[in-house]
């Protein structure tokens, strides 16, 4: 049965000033029917956020929470582009990373043991173009499930700060919430949520930037998320409902004390059998069912696998609290046995495979034309992508049999994180004109894939020759805590991930840290916990980029002999039309001579791409040649294209002609141009002029014949009584 708790329908609103603009919170306005509801703006940006709660799902081992992040092309006063489509289909990778980025907030506040179904929904309803509409949402849903009666540990604040580094002798200084117009001028992006005491998400991309300034972001990000939990208080104060109870589905306690003292020894092989990767799944139900022979008349097998489970996750927990021991038998700051190979595939562009420990990642790269991008239409406008990567983890990576297709939202996820990791050593387009493609085809999972794709990823583009400014390597923290006490752990294994407390994903290269992902299963991480977890990740990264360098220690001098060759050259704006010619005649003409695909933009910037490098350089050679200014008494060797009756047409440049009349092929008349020059014929020639509309005409006269006096024939004469028509004006 549904349940549906309603709002007021007194309309409460509470505003705050974030980042010099104003953040508010209406209550009472839209969505009446959901449990919550929450419209919110800043600036003119506005977002709904609904929350809604339905039955508890016991057959479920999982918090069945739903995020959607919902993006209407309206808001930016949009229509789809697509001729057929008009309505807005699948969300888009950005629309999932942000409803991640939201699921990840709020989470770990939810109870241990509420098994009931919620759903949280963000409506985009209006993008202004500076003001992105994700820290709104984010701090929307808090509010949201802060009023409502839905029992939730909240709320938190959300806030992203960008950094933007010293220049023209200005000290470098933080940017709060920064907008559209910003953010391109910051070297960091971070964005954290908080509770009023701890730090429960962190999401960041930076430009190599120094651990000292990174934790400082974070706590004056933290602050400001700080300032909307104290309104969202202050609304809850005022509409809160008070939350309803629930029916906890964690382990019976009395049947967790029996199980551990009956099925001491079980449950050790259980872990060993986890620890080994062996059929642990047939292995739990075979001692689930043994078990309840004994406790059949009280508990039921879910609940017997649930609490065996649950054990075996306590054991890992207290070996490690206790005795520092890892199910592996580690130090809690080791990092497992690492390789990595390159050059694996022989027709790839790059290629890498990168192990830790029982991880494996298999990553190619691709090079492609510069109109190869990616093209992303959004409300807020058309962007277009250059370096792009894609996370693929199929089921044989984890034993597993399962789904195979379109990918997942973590695949979504893990892509986006390595790709943020590496592209702040990206060569600019300027620098380096390619598209960028990496796969990171996930070979065994256990723990961390998305930190061996960032590792596997600098592998194979220095394989492929990419110039990056530095390599990146990447690690996962984890963490367990009792109370006060707690234990941070380098390079966790998959059982310690689902075991632990945290996973503080940190890559950087040698100069300094490039992304940032932390996902929290605890009310979040203090100051100090955060300062060391940096501490651990920069050791573990500095070995890392050691054992990768073995492998590879920069990129290759030249790209792959597969690999498409391009060049950029850049034309004025005012002669793009003759690149392009008459009805696209020019341009179509130099990819059929060259062989070569030429596009250009409304800058002016003509990217050529071939197979060879002759091919592009005589494509660039020619485009150079079109847009190049001739002058007046420039002598070239040219070909000769056309003849006409009246003169020939000469190539002084790729893709440029002038026109050599008769009366400047030789010194005294000539009647016919074919008696002078053949088609194909090498002759020298002189600029005479550029006409009002832009014609070359040419000389082939030099030195004395440009002074003689042309010998021309009389007007020819049509004999007396001939057929002569001309008309007797004079009449």
């Amino acid at each position: 049965m549904l349940r549906i708790y309603k709002i007021s329908m007194k309309t409460t609103i509470k505003s705050l000033e974030v980042g010099g603009r104003k953040m508010t919170f209406e209550i009472g306005r839209l969505a009446q029917q959901a449990t919550s509801a929450v419209l919110a703006s800043y600036g003119e940006t506005m977002i709904l956020a609904t929350v809604v709660a339905s039955n508890s799902r016991a057959d479920l081992n999982y918090f069945p929470l739903g995020v959607e992040y919902i993006e209407r092309l309206y808001a930016g006063g949009r229509i789809k582009g697509s001729r057929w489509v008009k309505r807005e289909g699948r969300p888009s990778d950005d629309a999932i990373l942000k409803a991640r980025l939201i699921d990840r907030s709020i989470r770990p506040l939810f109870p241990k043991g509420f098994k009931m179904d919620v759903q949280v929904i963000v409506t985009i309803l209006s993008v202004d173009g500076e003001n992105d509409p994700d820290m709104l949402a984010l701090n929307a849903v808090s509010a949201a499930l802060a009023i409502s009666p839905i029992p939730w540990n909240g709320p938190v604040g959300g806030a992203r700060l960008g950094f933007v580094p010293p220049k023209d002798g200005e000290a470098g200084h933080f940017l709060v919430n920064p907008g559209e117009n910003e953010i391109g001028f910051c070297d960091m992006d971070v964005v954290v949520s908080a509770t009023d005491k701890k730090t429960i998400m962190i999401e960041a991309g930076a430009k190599e930037m120094a651990e000292n300034i990174v934790e400082e972001a974070l706590k004056n990000a933290k602050t400001e998320a700080q300032k909307i939990v104290g309104v969202i208080n202050d609304l809850v104060k005022e509409v809160g409902k008070p939350k309803f109870k629930f029916k906890d589905t964690s382990p019976d306690p009395e049947l967790l004390k029996k199980l551990k003292k009956d099925y001491k020894k079980e449950i050790e092989t259980l872990l060993l059998q986890k620890i080994n990767k062996e059929s642990e799944a047939d292995d739990l139900a075979v001692y689930s069912q043994e078990i309840l022979v004994k406790y059949e008349e009280v508990y039921d097998k879910k609940q017997i696998e649930t609490a065996l489970d649950y054990l075996v996750k306590q054991k890992i927990r207290e070996d490690i609290m206790t005795k520092d021991l890892r199910p592996d038998a580690r130090k809690l700051d080791e990092v497992r046995k690492i390789s990595a190979e390159v050059n694996v595939l022989p027709r790839t562009h790059g290629s890498a495979i990168f192990s830790r420990g029982d991880t494996q990642v298999l990553t190619v790269a691709t090079l492609g034309a510069p109109s190869m991008e990616q093209l992303i239409e959004s409300p807020a406008g058309e962007e277009s992508k250059r370096y792009m990567h894609h996370y693929s983890m199929p089921p044989y990576s984890v034993g597993e049999t399962g789904r195979v297709g379109y990918p997942s939202r973590r695949e979504i996820g893990h892509g986006a994180l390595a790709e943020k990791a590496v592209l702040g050593v990206i060569p600019t387009d300027e620098a380096f004109p390619y598209t960028i493609r990496l796969v990171s085809e996930v070979m065994s999972s256990n723990g961390s894939t998305s930190m061996a794709s960032t590792c596997g990823s600098t592998l194979a583009l220095m394989d492929a020759g990419v110039p990056i400014k530095n390599p990146v390597a990447g690690i996962a923290i984890g963490l367990m805590t009792d109370g006060e006490k707690y234990k941070l752990l380098t390079d966790i294994l998959g059982l310690e991930d689902f075991s632990g407390d945290m996973d503080f994903k940190i890559a950087g290269s040698k100069d300094g840290v490039t992304a940032i992902q932390l996902d929290v299963k605890n009310d979040g991480l203090t100051d100090e916990m955060i300062t060391k977890t940096f501490v651990m990740a920069k050791k573990a990264r500095l070995h890392i980029l050691d054992t990768m360098f073995k492998a590879i220690a920069t990129y290759r001098p030249k790209l792959s002999q597969y690999a498409p060759k391009v060049v950029i050259v850049k034309v004025p704006t005012d002669k793009i039309g003759e690149v392009i010619g008459p009805g696209g005649r020019v341009i179509r003409a130099l990819m059929a001579d060259t062989g070569c695909q030429v596009d250009v933009d409304d800058e002016g910037n003509v990217s050529i791409t071939g197979t060879s490098d002759e091919g592009v350089q005589k494509a660039k050679t020619w485009v150079e040649g079109l847009v190049r200014e001739v002058l007046p008494n420039e002598e070239f060797e040219g070909t000769v294209k056309r003849l006409m009756n009246f003169g020939a047409f000469v190539e002084i440049l790729p893709g440029k002609e002038g026109l050599v009349h008769v009366s400047q092929m030789a010194p005294g008349f000539v009647s016919d141009p074919g008696s002078i020059v053949k088609i194909g014929d090498k002759v020298k020639v002189r600029v005479l002029e550029i006409d009002d509309q832009k014609r070359v005409n040419l000389s082939m006269l030099f030195g004395e014949d440009t002074k003689k006096p042309f010998e021309r024939r009389p007007p020819m004469r049509r004999p007396f009584g001939g057929n002569d028509r001309r008309r007797d004006f004079r009449r």
